[in-house]
This record gives structure tokens, sequence and C-alpha cells, in this order.
């Protein structure tokens, strides 16, 4: 989504990556990916230059999400170490804690990139596999992977509509 990384956006932002994580099942990633996001969506507000519009993608791949941040500024952020009693400056070390892996990279429009990773749970083993629909055939690995997908007494053939 394409955006002006102002306050009242950051808050907005938040409810959609959380709306879609829930979509996708992923409820153990809600809090981590809302604040990370919160995080980059802040630096860019607080340091982009010379505009505070930016991307943020979520990408889910196997069993890795991935949540970017893309802005039209091409200098690259630096992990500071920020003193006890500072009120900012911690926002890259927090990603750098929580998530699986992060970084920056240069984009090709003279911006640049932000990107964390957090783990993603599988679920190959706690959803029950889905029936295939609309083979006429058994296909090329015969009836035998039929029977590793339902119980024989579940299996109906299927008719295409289509002629020839």
């Amino acid at each position: 989504m394409e955006l002006q990384a102002l306050p009242s956006r950051i808050g907005q932002v938040r409810r959609i990556i959380s709306a879609q994580l829930r979509y996708w099942h992923l409820d153990p990633l809600i809090d981590p990916a809302a604040l990370g996001v919160t995080e980059l969506l802040t630096n860019v507000h607080r340091h982009a230059q010379p505009d505070k519009s930016c991307t943020v993608e979520v990408d889910l791949l196997l069993d890795r999400l991935t949540v970017s941040v893309h802005d039209h500024d091409p200098r690259l952020p630096t992990v500071c170490n920020a003193d006890f009693s500072a009120t900012s400056g911690r926002g890259l070390a927090m990603i750098a804690a929580f998530s699986e892996s992060w970084g920056v990279r240069p984009s090709d429009d003279a911006g640049k990139v932000i990107w964390f990773t957090l783990p993603a749970p599988s679920f190959t083993t706690a959803l029950p596999p889905l029936p295939v629909y609309g083979s006429t055939t058994d296909g090329p690995f015969g009836s035998d992977v039929a029977g590793l997908l339902e119980p024989t007494s579940a299996r109906t053939r299927v008719r295409s509509a289509v002629v020839g």
C-alpha cells in the first residue's frame, strides 16, 4: 500500500496489517509485525527527505513473513546505541532483536527499502488436505495418489463439462 507516513496513517497501516495477518491465520505475528511496521513508518515520518511518501509491502512466502517499507530517501539508516534515558533511537535495534532477519537495500529509484522477516508457523500438519476438483482422470500419478488425499469411501469420480 502507498501512503504518506503521517502519525494518523501509521495507526491505519497497523490495523490493515493486523487484519491481513488474521485473514492468513497468523495471529501470533500480529504484535511483532505491527510493532516493526510502526517503527519503520515512524522513521520515514521523522527522517525521510524529500517527502514522506512510502510503500508498505507484506509478503508471506513458505514459512516466512516479510514486511518492507520503501521510501524515496537514499540515505541508509544506522542502528544507534541510544542512551538509557533517550526517548528515541531504539527502533532498528528493537527490530533486530525481535525479527528473524532485517536489512536495508538501495532501490532503483534513488530511495531505499528497509525490511524485516518473522518466522511463520507451518500449517502443513494442522490443515486437512483439500480435495482436488475438476480432474477427469487420475492424472499422471495413477489412482494411488488420490487415495493419499482422501479416504477411499469419500472418493468420487468427477466428469468434465468440456467435450473432447
